[in-house]
Formats: C-alpha cells, structure tokens, sequence
C-alpha cells in the first residue's frame, strides 16, 4: 500500500515553531515530486509547499514564503516541513502528498497529486 504517515503537529503560540515530518511508505520518494497541503475548516485544500524530483526547485504559496521550509530526506524517505513565525491563519490539519508535478500539484491544491497521507492537525492559538 502506498502511503505517507505524517508526525509534528500540535498546538503552538503565536510566533511560535512546528516541524512536519512525513515518512512514505511502499514507494521509493526519490522518483516524486512531493508537497505539503492544508485545509482549514470551511476552506478549500490549497497547495502550501511543493518540492521537484527532479533538482532543488520548490514552490511555496505566498502566505508562507520566508516562514516555511520544505525539504526531503530520500535515504530516510521522508519529507519536512519546517514552520517558523506560525500566525493563527496557519492553523489547519496539514496532508503530505506525492505526485508527478510539483508546480501543478500544488496549484492545483493537490488535486494532480496520487498519494496522500491522512494528514496532522496544527493549531496556532495563544
């Protein structure tokens, strides 16, 4: 079965610092393009942060550019996010998912994406 299992999530005061992790499960991440997505209650899915398979290429929506860090580890094949200067705003369950593209597929919100995991829970309140 493939799958990813995401840890890291929790609650955290505003100003405050998480890191994701999502380890993949039955595929090799090497071969895909991989990205974080979140979804807010009463909000649609939208792509948060999307890495190449194939260089060092990534893709962050504006609202989290210079505060969020995406990256990957193939030989422990698991993918972070790095979330520093967390706002409330942040607050969201957060799904890892794998796909073919990653600009597309985090523009898309994750609709061109394949593999999922069931997603953390991150809640940024004083």
């Amino acid at each position: 079965q493939l799958r990813f299992v995401e840890s890291g999530g929790g609650l955290v005061q505003p100003g405050g610092s998480l890191r994701l992790s999502c380890a993949a499960s039955g595929f090799t991440l090497d071969y895909y393009a991989i990205g974080w997505f979140r979804q807010a209650p009463g909000k649609e899915r939208e792509g948060v942060s999307c890495s190449s398979s194939l260089d060092a290429s990534t893709y962050y929506v504006d609202s989290v550019k210079g505060r969020f860090t995406i990256s990957r580890d193939n030989a422990k094949n698991t993918v972070y996010l790095q979330m520093d200067n967390l706002k409330p705003e942040d607050t969201a369950v957060y799904y890892c998912a794998a796909g073919t593209d990653y600009v597309r597929g985090c523009q898309s919100g994750g609709t061109e994406m394949f593999i999922w995991g069931k997603g953390t829970l991150v809640t940024v309140s004083s």
